[in-house]
Parts: C-alpha cells; sequence; structure tokens
C-alpha cells in the first residue's frame, strides 16, 4: 500500500519521539563523566567534519558561502564545547550554605530541534551538544531545504555518541519532512520541550504547540556610529558581520545610522572597502527583487552575494562591490528596506546626533527586531551606556561586528546559535541560549528558622485549637550560655503574655 507523504512524515514523527523518549530514560541515569566523555567525542566527529558538512549546505541549499559555513560549524563545535566542558549538568550542581540549599540538576526530556536553512548544520551541532550535555536526548525537523545536510550532521554525531556510550535515539533527525510531519513531532506527547531557529512562522507555531518551546525572534540589527568612533574599523567591522555567509546570520547588521558629522568619512569608508550607494531608482529596483509578495525576504536572494542581487536587479555595480547600500528615507511598514534582509544589503540613515540615532534605533528595532541586538560603534562611554539603558534589545555590542559579537565568537557571551529575544521579542529568555536552559533545577533546602508548635484560646471561649506559629521568624542557632540579664528578659516576657505580670 502505498503512503501519501504527509501521513508518512506523521508516522516518523511518532517512531522517532518514542525512540528518543526510550533512549532519553537510559541517559537521564549517566554520570557527570560519561556525558562529558561523550559530549568530547561528539564535538571531535563534528570537528572532523565541518568542511564536509559545509560542503553539503552549500551543495543543497545554494546559499551562504563555503568557508563561512566551515567557520560556523567549528564555532558550533569547538567554541560551544569549550564552553560547556566543564559545567555541571549531573547530580548536585550547586551549593549555598549560607542558605542552606543546594541545586540538583534535572534534565528537560526529549526535545525537538527546529533548523533553519541558513545554518543547516551548524545548528544541528550545537543543539545537539547542548542537549546531550544537559541529559536530553534530541529529534530535528529540518528546513525542507536542508534535510539532507542537516540528517548527515545529526547522523554523524548520533553515530559518534553511540560510540562513546550514549543510547541508541539520542540524536535523531527526520528525512521525510512536511508541514503535518513537524506538526505532528511538536505536539508528540514525547516530546518535551521544542528549541526553535527558523523562520517567524515556525517559531510562531512552536509558541502555540502546548509545549513548552524556547523560539527566537528575527533579527533587525541597527549598527550606531557615533562621531567618536574609529570609523574606518566601524565600517570594517560592519562589513565582516553583514559579508559572512552573505548576511544569513539573524544578528547581522541590517541598518547603519550614522552622525550627519562624519558622515562624508564613512561613505568614504564604506566605498573603499566594497560598498556601493545605490541611486533611488536602484534601490527601488534591489528592493523589488528582495522582499517576497508577502514582505519577507525572498528565498531567491537570502545568503546570496551582492553581485547576484544586483544582477538579479538589473543594475551595474563595480565588480569589487560586496554590498549595496540603500538609503530608504524612512523606518518602518513603509519602507520595506528597513527591515530584516538576510543578504548583504544595508540601510543607511543619517542623524544630528546620538539623541536622534537612539530614537532611530528603537524605531528599527521595533520594526521587527524587538529584543534581539544593536551595535554602537562609539569611544563616548556616557553614549554607550545611554544606549544600553535604553534600547530595547538583550545584546548591545560595541565596537564589534553584529554576527560576530552576538555569538560569542568576538565578546565575551555564551556562544550559541539561538538568541533569546526576551518578553518583548515573544521569547520565554533573553539570553544566549545554553545547556542550563535545557534543564530544571531541584533545590535541596534546610531550615533556616525554628516553627515552633503552641496551643492558642480562642478568645469566644470555644476548646483551644492548636495551630502553627512563626515566632519572630527567629532563626536556628547554635547552643549557646545565656546572661542573666537575658534569661530575665525572657522570664519577664512569657509572664507578660500569659497576663501573669504588667
Amino acid at each position: 500500500m502505498n503512503l501519501d507523504k504527509d501521513l508518512l512524515s506523521i508516522q516518523q514523527a511518532r517512531d522517532l519521539a518514542k525512540r528518543a523518549k526510550e533512549a532519553q530514560r537510559i541517559l537521564a541515569e549517566f554520570t557527570q563523566e560519561k556525558i562529558d566523555t561523550i559530549v568530547k567525542a561528539m564535538r571531535d566527529a563534528a570537528l572532523e567534519n565541518a568542511e564536509r558538512l559545509a560542503k553539503m549546505a552549500i551543495e543543497e541549499t545554494k546559499l551562504g558561502v563555503y568557508e563561512d559555513k566551515v567557520t560556523k560549524n567549528k564555532f558550533s563545535t569547538e567554541n560551544v564545547y569549550q564552553w560547556i566542558k566543564d559545567i555541571k549538568t549531573v547530580g548536585f550542581i550547586r551549593e549555598f550554605p549560607e542558605r542552606k540549599i543546594y541545586e540538583i540538576a534535572e534534565p528537560m526530556g526529549t526535545l525537538m530541534g527546529i533548523t533553519p536553512v541558513t545554518n543547516p548544520t551548524s545548528t544541528v551541532i550545537y543543539k545537539a551538544l547542548i542537549a546531550i550535555k544537559a541529559r536530553d536526548t534530541i529529534v530535528f525537523a529540518p528546513h525542507p531545504k536542508a534535510v539532507n545536510c542537516s540528517k548527515a550532521a545529526a547522523d554523524i554525531l548520533h553515530e559518534a555518541a553511540v560510540k562513546a556510550g550514549a543510547p541508541e535515539g539520542s540524536i535523531l533527525c527526520m528525512d521525510i519532512i512536511t508541514k503535518e510531519g513537524t506538526n505532528a513531532l511538536m505536539r508528540d506527547p514525547n516530546i518535551d520541550l521544542i528549541l526553535a531557529t527558523g523562520g517567524s512562522a515556525m517559531v510562531k507555531a512552536a509558541h502555540s504547540s502546548g509545549k513548552p518551546a524556547i523560539g527566537v525572534g528575527p533579527g533587525n540589527v541597527p549598527a550606531y556610529i557615533e562621531r567618536s568612533a574609529d570609523i574606518r574599523k566601524a565600517v570594517s567591522a560592519i562589513l565582516a558581520s553583514k559579508t559572512f555567509d552573505n548576511g544569513t546570520v539573524c544578528a547581522s547588521e541590517q541598518n547603519v545610522i550614522v552622525d550627519r558629522v562624519i558622515s562624508p568619512q564613512v561613505r568614504e569608508a564604506f566605498r573603499e572597502m566594497g560598498g556601493y550607494f545605490l541611486s533611488p531608482d536602484e534601490a527601488s529596483k534591489v528592493e523589488k527583487v528582495i522582499f517576497s509578495s508577502k514582505g519577507l525576504p525572498s528565498p531567491d536572494i537570502v545568503g546570496q552575494s551582492a553581485q547576484f542581487i544586483a544582477s538579479k536587479a538589473g543594475i551595474s555595480v563595480p565588480p569589487d562591490t560586496i554590498v549595496l547600500i540603500a538609503e530608504p528615507g524612512g523606518v518602518g511598514p513603509n519602507f520595506p528596506l528597513s527591515k530584516e534582509k538576510l543578504s548583504p544589503v544595508l540601510a543607511y540613515f543619517e542623524v544630528e546626533d546620538w539623541q536622534e540615532g537612539c530614537q532611530l534605533c528603537i524605531k528599527v528595532l521595533k520594526t521587527g527586531g524587538l529584543g534581539h541586538t544593536l551595535v554602537i560603534h562609539s569611544q563616548n562611554e556616557d553614549v554607550i551606556r545611554e544606549f544600553a539603558l535604553k534600547k530595547p534589545a538583550f545584546r548591545i555590542l560595541v565596537n564589534t561586528g553584529g554576527t560576530q559579537g552576538a555569538i560569542g565568537l568576538t565578546t565575551g557571551l555564551e556562544p550559541s546559535m539561538t538568541l533569546g529575544c526576551g518578553a518583548m521579542g515573544g521569547g520565554i529568555t533573553s539570553d544566549n541560549v545554553g545547556p542550563m536552559h535545557l534543564m530544571n533545577i531541584k533545590r535541596l533546602a534546610y531550615p533556616t528558622m525554628e516553627l515552633e508548635f503552641k496551643k492558642r484560646a480562642v478568645p469566644d471561649g470555644r476548646p483551644a485549637e492548636e495551630i502553627a506559629h512563626l515566632e519572630h521568624s527567629r532563626p536556628i542557632e547554635t547552643e549557646k550560655t545565656l546572661t542573666e540579664a537575658e534569661i530575665e528578659a525572657i522570664v519577664k516576657k512569657f509572664l507578660k503574655e500569659r497576663g501573669l505580670s504588667s
């Protein structure tokens, strides 16, 4: 009997979730040493296959830059591993003896990992590492246009994990992808948490599934170049970020905001380094090809080069052009180029001062990037701190590129491919997501004060009731010898409470 693809996908989702749940029951009993051995084996295998997986991703998705895919795979492996390798995730993980509290790690269970077409292998590597570190198993639902490379990454990690002692079924990946199958995996009773990275619709579906979900919103990152900035370093950082994997990382800059007084020098620096400023007519042509009819980044343009986009738009640019720069004249729904573009295209704005720049950055973030990331290039610490205090973004990056800074490559932030946007961005966390987000914490709590039991008479003369009385939240103390004055004070208090003295 031939079954329709959607039915096959649904059945596969159910089968994989069941296998992963059975594996997780075993994994949950592993020691810290055993978990760490497995995670290291996964890291070694991912590093060994970083180039091959990058090649597979490029060939299958037809977007991005091979060398940058390799870098992302290695970052998601080595940087993430070095950060998490010494974290305690088994048994007693933290102690607070002064409060008599002891914390115990409890894995979430079985995870569903949704992965995007823009980072199809690096996201699988990163999510698998942090899941196993937390003693969770994971089932991936890859993007339909990246099934083969995502599954290859999951299979490599699974094989390495099992060889190191992990139970079969710890890291699984669907390869029959339909909307129905993905939705079935989201709602499967064996799935305990959804870790979602992808388009807005997919993340929204994860949050609406009835399951706990960690999802990340879109990025619409503004980069403000303040008058005290080192202009060449600022422009260089923006270009290094924006051209990385052809702008597919959600933390890459989308809008550049510049103090008018330094704009001539900024424009010159962009031109010298490969930026091409579009005329109004050229900008209109580019706008038409980089957005779909729904106003979202066009799949034909996402992750393509500036030269490809210019050719698609029918405009001629110098052969050394690496970024197209438009001046839309405004921010918001009526100015599509001020939105997230996921390609090497920037919007450019001039402002009078940092106060105006501050307000424009807020407006940009409200146009699809709330809670995500903001970049400021400045040497003025007062301005930097004002930006940090007032902007609706949870990563305020100073004098570095948005892509590399937000994921924790050029900053001290936790290395991560899932960047939380907090409640304002529709998410549950504002952190760079790591293994600590994939487990619950049990707390063993000892008393810090005595609970005394007394009999208290009811005022209306009814029989006395026995009640618990917490007397002045008195802390537990070690035994000590009382002075005569202390004994006298206690006796007087006792007699007074019982009406035996005035």
